[in-house]
């Protein structure tokens, strides 16, 4: 019995190739109490892998957070699976605006501790007991009015290429950041004022919203599926758009274009830019923001020193790294004393 993948990101690349078949970029999440994670985490794979499914799945005690790629021609078998367990029976699929037949290229499905990484140690808070969830029209409706507080739950380098107009967008590094920082900022208005969450998804501020319940906020909103869902509804209903920019998404595109706008800049040389890109040098792999005449002249590398050594024969560079750790500029996404023009 096959419980883990064993084809390579590019032996998949050629799979996908030689099909010739359109796919789906889908993500979902649901909260909910999971006894045994292990054991759903198996069932998951043995049915998706047959459906030729790929992704990035995390399952825990308080649920699941999925994002993936389907051939399109075995979606209603997906969906049809998904609907045969009761806690994601009717669950919302969040589709993404964009597609790109290889934005996924391997399926991964992980028991993780929780979902959404919170750095809470708190049995009293229950996660399921959201906030009022609203959907684009009312949600452009709440944004406009003066006792709204409307806060992007997302981090520093998605909020940087797109957010909705007048939010406050924390400059965190994680989700786990955000949650204290902003619960101290808005002490005051825990009373007084609508509190309206954003998200890629809807994953982060349905947690953030029960957390902020929990700690005492009478008026909790959250935009429901995040601003994936938003986009589909702004369209669909022909509502003003009200978000600037990109919306970074957690896969091979990086990022959908939501709007015309280019709001950040190229982390090199200024220019307006809204292009992620990771460092060419594979002990670096840096996420940062790229122009492509910076791309071209910078070997798509994010400093000299990177550059000289993505130069190297490819055995060099991997003596190089022998022996060595990941770089912490993996983790500080979009920071590094090398971008000059970092905000």
């Amino acid at each position: 019995m096959q419980l883990y993948n064993t084809l390579s990101a590019k032996e998949r690349e050629k799979l996908i190739e030689e099909a010739g078949q359109d796919r789906l970029t889908i993500s979902f999440y649901k909260y909910a109490h999971i006894g045994n994670p292990q054991i759903l985490r198996n069932h998951l794979f043995l049915a998706w892998d047959q459906m030729d499914v790929l992704g990035r799945i995390y399952v825990a005690n308080e649920g699941i957070n999925a994002q993936l790629s389907v051939p399109a021609e075995n979606f209603n078998a997906f969906k049809s699976h998904l609907d045969s367990i009761s806690f994601l029976e009717n669950v919302r699929l969040n589709i993404a605006i964009e597609q790109d037949n290889k934005s996924f290229l391997k399926l991964k499905v992980k028991v993780r501790d929780k979902i959404v990484a919170d750095g809470l140690n708190d049995d009293t808070f229950d996660v399921t007991n959201k906030g009022v969830h609203v959907g684009a029209e009312q949600f452009n409706e709440l944004i406009e009015d003066p006792d709204t507080v409307l806060v992007d739950m997302r981090n520093h380098y998605e909020s940087e290429i797109g957010h909705f107009k007048n939010a406050i967008t924390p400059d965190v590094d994680t989700f786990r950041d955000s949650l204290d920082i902003i619960e101290k900022d808005l002490a005051e208005h825990k009373e007084d004022k609508k509190l309206v969450m954003y998200c890629t998804g809807g994953i982060r501020c349905e947690k953030a919203s029960a957390y902020y319940k929990h700690k005492g906020f009478k008026n909790v909103y959250q935009l429901e599926g995040g601003i994936i869902e938003y986009t589909r509804q702004v369209r669909a209903q022909n509502l003003e758009n009200k978000f600037l920019g990109k919306n970074f998404v957690f896969d091979h595109r990086r990022g959908e274009r939501i709007s015309e706008d280019v709001i950040s800049h190229c982390h090199q040389c200024g220019k307006p830019c809204d292009t992620h890109v990771n460092c060419a040098n594979e002990a670096c792999h840096l996420l940062f923001i790229q122009c492509e005449e910076c791309a071209a002249a910078m070997d798509n590398c994010c400093s000299t020193e990177c550059q000289e050594i993505h130069a190297l024969p490819y055995e060099e560079q991997k003596a190089l790294r022998k022996g060595k750790g990941a770089s912490n500029k993996i983790f500080k996404k979009g920071r590094s004393p090398v971008l000059k023009y970092k905000k």
